[in-house]
């Protein structure tokens, strides 16, 4: 049973904040189907460690003044190509998808292909999901992680030179 705040905040999720397990959690393009959220990851699409292969996910979702309004476990199901789920949600998923190449059916079989995996978030039925009052009081921010794509930069160049008053 989901609570009426979890329902709404699912029909509106376009982006929802995913962790599996102890990791952290990465903003995920989602897409709401049927009273879950269906996520594609991997090759040539965004990056989600860990969720494809996962049984379960923590999903914090937003509300319209872009807070954080739910937070609950979910269950992940991986669509697999060619099966009836997948040609129903896949070229859903690929419509939704902006500034993709290629036509729809065209990304739905690179997806195939590649590997990339589609999986389906449903809140899970034993979690009661938290909202408001109950909510973590911290703002749930991390420090940023190294990443090698900061880059060093000199001092900006000097044509004349500046005076001290």
């Amino acid at each position: 049973m989901t609570s009426a705040v979890l329902d709404e905040a699912l029909k509106k999720a376009a982006l929802a904040w995913i962790s599996v397990g102890d990791g952290p959690a990465l903003g995920l393009w989602c897409m709401p189907f049927e009273g879950s959220l269906i996520v594609v990851s991997g090759p040539g699409e965004q990056v989600a460690p860990g969720l494809a292969e996962a049984a379960t996910a923590t999903v914090r979702l937003r509300g319209d003044n872009g807070g954080l309004i739910v937070v609950s476990d979910m269950a992940v199901t991986r669509l697999q190509p060619g099966s009836e789920e997948w040609e129903t949600v896949a070229p859903q998923l690929a419509q939704k998808r902006l500034n993709a190449s290629g036509t729809f059916g065209e990304m739905v079989t690179r997806w195939a292909d590649s590997g990339c995996a589609v999986v389906r978030l449903t809140p899970a039925e034993q979690h009661t999901p938290v909202t408001a009052p109950d909510l973590p009081a911290d703002s749930g921010a991390v420090t940023p992680r190294e990443t090698p794509a900061r880059n060093e930069t000199r001092r900006p160049f000097r044509l004349h030179r500046v005076r001290r008053r």
